[in-house]
């Protein structure tokens, strides 16, 4: 399996984030995640789903894994990482990849779990949730959610059960890839940098 480690091996926290559906993990919006949790002395690790993988080997598309095959790639990566570090790991990623943590954050005993713009409902469906697991989650979660995510805006999350071991930190005027418009007076480096600064702080506590 492909892997993407970078950070200080004395790192304080180790983070193993995953990539969205259409995303690799070295697409620019991972690599500013990474870059940033590096900067603050966090420890990054990322790999691929084996559908992403296969797009890389093979230079063609290709719909992601069914659900079984992600969630056991997650677990097979949480137990190498903690294998080679020796020690508790936050899981994580942004959109699809942080939801199929979210789905064995508890089994694995995960020391966080961080979400990068959680898809709480697929792109235009708000009335097929996925929010039934988020109920009774125990794992403590910082879920990082852009106010205009067209998949979970700041109204329709704030209708939604979720766990109190959940906490909801909201980018301004963020779309699903936490891109501000223009006339919030806002940009998607700040909004970038709010989010590293928000999951470092998390971590700490």
């Amino acid at each position: 399996m492909q892997a993407l480690v970078t950070g200080p091996h004395d790192a304080r926290h180790t983070v193993i984030l995953a990539h969205g559906a259409g995303q690799p993990m070295d697409h620019e919006a991972m690599n500013a995640l990474a870059d940033g949790l590096n900067n603050t002395g966090v420890r990054v690790a990322r790999f691929e789903f084996p559908y992403m993988h296969r797009r890389r080997v093979n230079g063609r598309g290709g719909a992601p894994d069914r659900q079984p095959v992600l969630e056991q790639t997650w677990r097979d990566v949480i137990e190498r990482v903690r294998t080679a570090t020796g020690s508790d790991v936050a899981i994580g990623g942004r959109s699809m990849g942080g939801r199929i943590a979210s789905l064995v954050a508890d089994e694995c005993a995960a020391q966080a779990l961080i979400c990068y713009a959680y898809p709480f409902h697929p792109l235009g469906r708000p009335d097929r949730l996925r929010t039934a697991h988020l109920e009774t989650l125990r794992t403590p979660t910082l879920i990082l959610q852009g106010e205009r995510d067209p998949m979970g805006n700041r109204d329709e999350v704030a209708g939604y059960d979720l766990s109190p071991a959940i906490t909801v930190h909201w980018i301004g005027d963020g779309d699903h890839g936490f891109r501000p418009r223009k006339r919030s007076g806002r940009t998607l480096e700040q909004n970038t940098a709010e989010a590293v600064q928000q999951t470092v702080a998390f971590l700490d506590r």
